[in-house]
């Protein structure tokens, strides 16, 4: 391509491969998987590395996302074209599936929910745009946590409060729990933050694969936790995270 920058454009394209993954990766694959020696590819991991771009694994040497980046993708994006682009889909969420529905961003390690759709009863709620929840007791905290691994790290430096007595405080648990919400593409959390209040959640993907939100369901947990219903409601939540990402994409 005339005029680009080639270590620039190399960069990118690991930056990619690395997102196009789902989660980490050696040198040897990602010189294989975009096609250059594995010296360049280890050069230019290490000037990503020391700008924030990635991280390594200090126990298996594999790579993924850094800090830095996913910090850039979470607020290149304005919240209100967020909060617009996925209202349609969160009301149709709410309406199909009978529950309350949240749209939350990450700030640290909290959540802050920027878009909240009511449950389709009569039932008394609150608003919650604008509250600031916990990640680690959250299936939307979890699943924008499990997305940043250097922040999901950064919680074994930090006492996680339990709210109750289902909360998981044990940092080490977590991040299995997160390690396989990753993996599978939803989190959920059963009476962790709230008694007898459970969610549902999928990652919101931005332009260029970053998660920049994340779409979910909340509310008592034996009607979204029931055996019937659950796998047509996870279901729905991810279709729900994969519309508005597609959304955002155009």
């Amino acid at each position: 391509m005339p005029g680009t920058v080639q270590s620039i454009e190399r960069a990118a394209t690991l930056l990619h491969a690395i997102v196009e993954s789902g989660g980490q990766m050696g040198v040897t694959e990602l010189a294989a998987a975009v096609g250059l020696p594995k010296t360049t590819t280890h050069g230019l991991l290490r000037t990503l590395l020391a700008v924030g771009f990635v991280e390594q694994d200090q126990r298996t040497g594999r790579y993924t996302l850094g800090a830095g980046l996913l910090g850039l993708g979470s607020h290149y994006l304005d919240v209100n074209e967020l909060r617009s682009r996925a209202s349609n889909w969160a009301d149709s969420l709410a309406a199909r599936s009978g529950f309350a529905v949240r749209l939350g961003t990450p700030a640290g390690l909290q959540v802050v929910v920027v878009h909240h759709v009511f449950r389709p009863d009569d039932s008394p709620q609150e608003l919650e745009v604008g509250a600031v929840l916990p990640a680690h007791a959250t299936a939307v905290g979890k699943v924008l946590l499990a997305s940043r691994p250097a922040m999901a790290r950064a919680l074994a430096d930090v006492p996680l409060d339990a709210f109750t007595a289902r909360t998981v405080v044990d940092p080490a648990a977590l991040l299995v729990e997160l390690q396989a919400a990753r993996a599978r593409g939803w989190a959920e959390q059963q009476g962790e933050f709230q008694l007898g209040v459970g969610g549902i959640a999928a990652p919101v993907h931005g332009p260029g694969g970053l998660v920049v939100g994340a779409l979910g369901v909340s509310g008592p947990v034996e009607e979204l936790f029931a055996d019937a219903a659950r796998p047509a409601l996870r279901a729905m939540v991810v279709e729900a995270a994969a519309a508005v990402s597609r959304e955002l994409a155009t």
